[in-house]
Order: structure tokens, then C-alpha cells, then sequence
């Protein structure tokens, strides 16, 4: 991978680990629904009169922006504001990995590699860790909706991986339309006209920036550099950069926001990454195996 490209890499890999900072700053001032609402509304509109719509059924559009959007941050920020430390949240949201393995062999009838039940063996020790140690400071509502928001995201995987060959940004801006309204119903029903009144008059520069930063910043830079990177590039060239995303979630959470970092939670982390790394380590063998297999074929073919 040429240094520009490695630098572009970097970039989206710090713009999404501190993505989990503005959303707790957004949080601070607005309530989770109504963050998440106006996350997707800046995501799509006025861009969705420019882009054109993606050539698959519009039902697989609504059930991505329901369960990889609308679902998952709207648990994602509801964990975060009724206790999840931001670091800690960007830790935890990594075992979608897992949940999407799941999902897979649920419903797709997959196999599970002896890698991949040991990579998940190995975080779900991590993830246990973690939960030991919930108490006043650690809420327990927080981590089951962050445990939700995680599964959420692996659920929309397994659409995602049904989706080839179209303009993935015009997908995430047709499926955060699709994502804005139903929260925006859910604000209205659950935390009133009241305090959406006083948030939007009451919200402050930085509010402001948050708000940007996550619709704008996370999604339109993040998801553009992301998908040109993989169009120059093979998955497995790009996709093990994303274990560092939560390595700055928790630093940047630490030094913005003094997020504590004990010694439970960086072994917690620890254990995370290394079944992360377990499986990616798997599916790479996996992947060379499967390479080597179908020369040796070809090479007996041809000795034939």
C-alpha cells in the first residue's frame, strides 16, 4: 500500500475512534434519539436529491437503514448516555464481529472455523470482564444496549453482505433516509416536543460541531475514503486497520474526556482484540489455503 494511501487509512481509522468523543459531547446536549434524528437527517439531506437511488429493491435499503442505522446508534447512544464511557463503548461495539458470525451460521447455514469459535471464545472473556465489574459507575442498561447495538450491526452485515456492486455512499445516504424518520417519531413519542425545543435552543458551538462531525465526518470522509480504499485495494489489505479504531476510541476518550483507564479495563481490551486478531489471523489462513488449493487443482488439470 503506497504512504498516501496508508496515511488515508490512518485518517479514517482516527476520525472513527473519535467519533465515539463527539457523540458524547452530542449527548451532553441533546437527548440519544433526538442526536441520533439529526445524525441522519444531516446524512441524507440535501444529498439524497443528488444521488441516485441503489439499483436493489428498495425493502433491502429499509432493512439496512433500519437495523445497521436507525437500530444500532439508537442503542449506541442510548448506552452511551445512560452510562457507557466512550472508550469502553468502542471496545465493546467490536464483537459485532462475532455477532455477525452468528447471525451467519443461524440463518445462512455457515460453518464456523475452529478460528473463529476460538477468536470468540477468547473476546467473550474479555467481554465477561467487563462485566464483572458493572456497578454505580458502570451501568448495567448501558452495557446490555451496547451488547444490542453490537448484535444490531452484525445483523446488518448479513444484508450488507447480499448488496455487491453498487454506490455504497448512495446506500448509506438513501439508508439513513430511510433511518431518520422512525427515530424521529421515537424523539417525538418517547422524549417529547419539550426537550427537543429547549435542546435545539439551548445547543452550543460545540454541540453544533458534534452534530457535523458525526454525520459528516464519520459518515460522508469515513465511508468515502473507506469505500474508494477498498476499490483500490483487497479487503484483506484494508480491513485489519479497523482494530485500530477502538485503540483510539479509548485514548482519545481518556485524554478529551479523562476517561479512567484501570487495569481490568485494558486487560478487557486485551482479550477483545486478541480474538479480533484470532479471527482475522483465521479468515487470512483461510482465504491462502483456499488460494493454494485451487492452483494445485489447476496445475493437475494441466499435468493431465
Amino acid at each position: 500500500m503506497p504512504i498516501a494511501h496508508l496515511f488515508l487509512v490512518l485518517l479514517v481509522v482516527i476520525i472513527w475512534g473519535c467519533n465515539f468523543v463527539f457523540i458524547k459531547f452530542g449527548l451532553n446536549e441533546m437527548h440519544p434519539l433526538l442526536l441520533c434524528a439529526a445524525r441522519f437527517l444531516l446524512a441524507f439531506f440535501p444529498a439524497i436529491f443528488f444521488m441516485k437511488r441503489p439499483a436493489i429493491p428498495f425493502k433491502i435499503i429499509i432493512y439496512y437503514g433500519l437495523f445497521t442505522f436507525a437500530l444500532q446508534f439508537s442503542l449506541l447512544f442510548w448506552g452511551m448516555h445512560v452510562g457507557i464511557a466512550p472508550g469502553l463503548a468502542s471496545l465493546l461495539m467490536q464483537v459485532q464481529v462475532f455477532f455477525s458470525i452468528f447471525f451467519a451460521i443461524l440463518f445462512l447455514g455457515e460453518t464456523p472455523t475452529r478460528w473463529q469459535v476460538l477468536g470468540a471464545l477468547v473476546s467473550f472473556v474479555g467481554i465477561g470482564l467487563v462485566a464483572i465489574h458493572l456497578d454505580n459507575h458502570l451501568s448495567l442498561l448501558g452495557f446490555v444496549l451496547i451488547m444490542a447495538a453490537a448484535a444490531s450491526w452484525g445483523f446488518g452485515n448479513l444484508i450488507t453482505k447480499k448488496i455487491t456492486k453498487i454506490n455504497m455512499l448512495a446506500l448509506v445516504v438513501w439508508g439513513s433516509f430511510v433511518a431518520f424518520f422512525p427515530l424521529l417519531l421515537l424523539s417525538l413519542l418517547l422524549e417529547g416536543t419539550d426537550s427537543i425545543v429547549y435542546s435545539f435552543h439551548h445547543l452550543s458551538g460545540l454541540g453544533i460541531f458534534s452534530v457535523i462531525y458525526i454525520a459528516y465526518g464519520s459518515t460522508w470522509i469515513g465511508y468515502g475514503i473507506w469505500n474508494w480504499l477498498l476499490s483500490q485495494h483487497s479487503v484483506a489489505a484494508v480491513a485489519p486497520f479497523t482494530l485500530l479504531v477502538p485503540i483510539v476510541g479509548i485514548l482519545s476518550s481518556a485524554f478529551i474526556l479523562g476517561e479512567p483507564l484501570q487495569s481490568w479495563k485494558l486487560i478487557a481490551g486485551l482479550l477483545v482484540m486478541t480474538g479480533l486478531c484470532v479471527n482475522l489471523l483465521g479468515a487470512t489462513l483461510a482465504a491462502r489455503k483456499k488460494i493454494q488449493s485451487s492452483f494445485k487443482a489447476l496445475n493437475q488439470a494441466n499435468s493431465k
